[in-house]
């Protein structure tokens, strides 16, 4: 036998282990890149945290700013920026991650592109419980509304889950989205009653139902993060279940998920989310809606990626928001959830124009 014959038989005996390095490397490859990705939005994110803690009503130098930042000093800029534009920044970030996450997870539950956290009367629930605070307990602070509006939307939440499992053990995302519609007509009918026959409290709810990060201090902050991290480890903790119930509730079974108590913990990582940075900023529109697509466009359809792409592009879209109302509406500024409802269409407009929504 020839060498070339030998070079040749030894070549084909060689093939079949080799032939999956490709696929694998391409994974590989793939998983970097994602990495790659990761890494940038948490630059950017950091960047646009700087601009929100620099920028404001009151003009201070950059350079006055970064050292004030390290060695606060007792100036009035000091004060400024520790005492209002920090937390500001930092609820910002818990808040944009909360909308993020919950949006993501809303999205793969119901197996709807055009889901947002609002579908399961999360929103309307902590506007009901805010409507309650202002118009029959004359609350008025931020920190006051907080517990009522958290309240309200648990509350939603479990009426919704209960409605769409009555008669059955079997929770389907249909029924939990004729329910949270349900229950959204009926607060919606509730809240504008009262607010109607209570024109103080329409005067001080119209302000909160804008959507603001202004005003708001460090003990909000801390209120928030507990629910809120709670709803982001419940999140990425669900997304391998939810790979598996993209492919329809029968093969999740058959793929070893159990579709109902996975569909609880989602709706649990919802409320607690959503109720939270409801609470915290008042409804804030489009972020839960656009920024899953944002993110799938770039990561493609895996849960687990998806949803740390998501927890992470939501804070760079709600403080740039922020940031932005403060420069267009200089010397004032304008609130964020109606920044962020201009920028938000637009985007979700050229999403959709780019490719098909769809959720694989």
């Amino acid at each position: 036998m020839s060498i070339e014959a030998e070079a040749e038989i030894g070549t084909g005996t060689d093939d079949p282990p080799r032939a999956p390095a490709a696929p694998s490397a391409r994974r590989a490859a793939s998983a970097a890149l994602r990495g790659a990705g990761v890494l940038v939005c948490l630059g950017v994110l950091l960047l646009v945290a700087l601009l929100s803690v620099w920028w404001g009503s009151r003009d201070i130098p950059f350079t006055s700013t970064w050292n004030v930042l390290w060695n606060p000093d007792g100036s009035q800029a000091a004060v400024i920026i520790h005492e209002y534009r920090i937390p500001r920044t930092l609820l910002g970030m818990v808040v944009g991650i909360a909308l993020g996450l919950s949006g993501a997870l809303m999205q793969a539950l119901t197996r709807n592109p055009l889901a947002d956290p609002g579908l399961l009367g999360v929103g309307l629930g902590a506007s009901t419980g805010v409507v309650l605070a202002i118009g029959f307990l004359g609350i008025a602070s931020a920190l006051g509304y907080l517990w009522f509006a958290f309240a309200g939307a648990a509350a939603a939440s479990v009426v919704v889950y209960l409605l769409g499992s009555a008669g059955r053990n079997l929770v389907t995302p249909d029924r939990l989205v004729v329910a949270g519609a349900a229950v959204t007509a009926v607060l919606w009918a509730f809240n504008s009653a009262v607010l109607l026959l209570n024109p103080r409290a329409f005067d001080q709810f119209r302000f909160w139902t804008a959507g603001s990060l202004a005003g708001r201090r460090m003990d909000v902050f801390w209120v928030v993060l507990p629910f809120i991290a709670v709803g982001l480890v419940l999140a990425l903790a669900l997304a391998p279940s939810l790979n598996a119930l993209a492919l329809g509730d029968q093969m999740g079974r058959a793929l070893g998920v159990n579709v109902n108590r996975t569909r609880v913990i989602g709706v649990i990582g919802v409320m607690l989310l959503c109720g939270a940075a409801t609470a915290a900023a008042g409804p804030i529109a489009f972020i839960g809606l656009v920024v899953p697509h944002m993110a799938r466009f770039i990561v493609g359809p895996d849960q687990r990626w998806l949803m740390v792409y998501s927890a992470l592009i939501a804070p760079i879209l709600l403080i740039g928001s922020d940031v932005l109302g403060r420069v267009l509406g200089a010397p004032g500024e304008l609130q964020v959830g109606i920044v962020t409802a201009f920028v938000g269409a637009p985007l979700f407009l050229a999403l959709c124009r780019r490719r098909k929504l769809v959720m694989l």
